[in-house]
């Protein structure tokens, strides 16, 4: 898709990386291994691994996606 089929796409123009680096920086790996709990997160955690694990995952891109738009929703509404 180009930059023009998805205006109202939240995540468009955010890398995978980029949400999981945002969401450890957030959460810290032990509350994000709370939130979602796959082992990526919860045993000898680093953000290759969980990558490598959430590009070929697609329930678990999906949480780690909604987390990120709830988290981001939850920190602009109290700004």
């Amino acid at each position: 898709m180009s930059h023009h089929q998805q205006p109202n796409n939240p995540l468009h123009g955010l890398t995978l990386e980029n949400i999981l680096t945002q969401l450890v920086d957030h959460y810290g790996w032990e509350s994000l291994g709370n939130k979602i709990d796959i082992r990526c997160f919860n045993h000898e955690p680093s953000i290759k691994s969980s990558l490598k694990f959430l590009r070929k995952t697609i329930w678990a891109r999906e949480k780690v996606e909604q987390l990120y738009l709830d988290t981001q929703n939850s920190v602009w509404i109290k700004q």
